[in-house]
């Protein structure tokens, strides 16, 4: 029996990391908006039959966009989490100041602008659990009410959960419970890792060698696995690690935009592709851009195996036909 071909537009879209298990999944991805020239290069790449718009959301006309591609089934959306994230130390302190004062936290409520008018069966927004700290999630159940969504789910999900090899738990905003199931076992990183060629400009893409300086790497030898290089200040002056030694075993650190991990046999640190794998990415994914700007997409990203479990929850609520 021929599936449905439900229909996506994707907000703040990234490389797209968001996009890429739900097409998995069989949606048809009709536009991808990001304000990130690199990312939006990306996007186009990967999604080649896609609309893609290097804009900001603020300036685009919801109306005139569901008019050039149609009205979607889903709307997905990631707006920054750097407002709302523990390990930004510049966050407001007052959590309902991050929402209306801060203008990039502000774009949740954009999103919420393009919901109003879009009016898709059903949305999904990505962010940080902290998103919803203290009077903040009234605050969202507000906002969504106000649009016509009387019922809204705030699911907090674990990528290491839905076959991802790293770990992150994020929240995801919708109007249908997502509660995807489980896979059988968790990956670690070396079966992520396994059977990648050593570090080349050629094959897979994305798996040239970080630079590195003699220095760094006589420092890299002496970290012992699942410690860290540096550390740096969070909010509230927590000391929070970066250049991790992986631990082959296990499931690696949350990968994040600025985040560079070190190979758990070689004194290097992983190519912007072992990342990529780390985040459930297949290789036919291509990044585009600088290094770090590669770096960045990858890990501000939904991971795709992640993407994938929720899209099959999606699927069944829409072909159920109760939205």
């Amino acid at each position: 029996m021929r599936k449905e071909i439900y229909k996506v537009i994707d907000l703040f879209s990234g490389g797209g990391g968001f996009s890429r298990g739900f097409y998995q999944e069989g949606f048809k991805i009709l536009l991808g908006v990001d304000n990130d020239k690199n990312a939006a290069r990306t996007f186009k790449y990967n999604f080649p039959h896609s609309l893609v718009l290097a804009e900001d959301v603020n300036s685009l006309n919801p109306v005139n966009l569901a008019k050039i591609v149609g009205e979607p089934d889903v709307l997905l959306g990631s707006p920054p989490c750097e407002p709302f994230t523990k390990a930004n130390p510049n966050i407001k302190k007052e959590p309902l100041d991050r929402l209306y004062s801060d203008p990039v936290g502000r774009l949740v409520l954009v999103f919420i602008k393009y919901l109003d008018t879009l009016r898709p069966r059903i949305f999904v927004m990505e962010n940080v659990p902290s998103l919803i700290d203290g009077p903040l999630r009234k605050a969202l159940e507000y906002e969504f009410k106000r649009v016509g969504f009387e019922k809204v789910y705030f699911n907090i999900l674990r990528a290491e959960d839905h076959c991802t090899p790293s770990r992150r738990t994020r929240v995801f905003v919708s109007n249908i419970p997502l509660n995807p199931p489980k896979c059988s076992k968790r990956v670690s990183v070396k079966e992520a890792l396994a059977d990648l060629p050593p570090p080349n400009p050629h094959c897979p893409p994305n798996h040239e060698p970080p630079p590195i300086s003699p220095r760094k790497e006589r420092r890299i030898s002496r970290v012992k696995p699942g410690r860290a290089l540096i550390r740096y200040k969070g909010f509230g002056g927590r000391r929070l690690p970066n250049l991790i030694k992986l631990e082959p075993d296990k499931v690696a650190p949350t990968v994040l935009g600025s985040s560079r991990f070190v190979h758990y046999e070689e004194n290097r640190f992983l190519t912007v592709r072992e990342q990529a794998r780390l985040m459930g990415y297949p290789d036919y994914h291509v990044f585009l851009g600088g290094r770090d700007s590669q770096y960045n997409m990858v890990g501000e990203s939904v991971p795709p195996p992640l993407s994938r479990a929720i899209a099959s929850v999606v699927r069944s609520y829409l072909d159920s036909g109760k939205y």
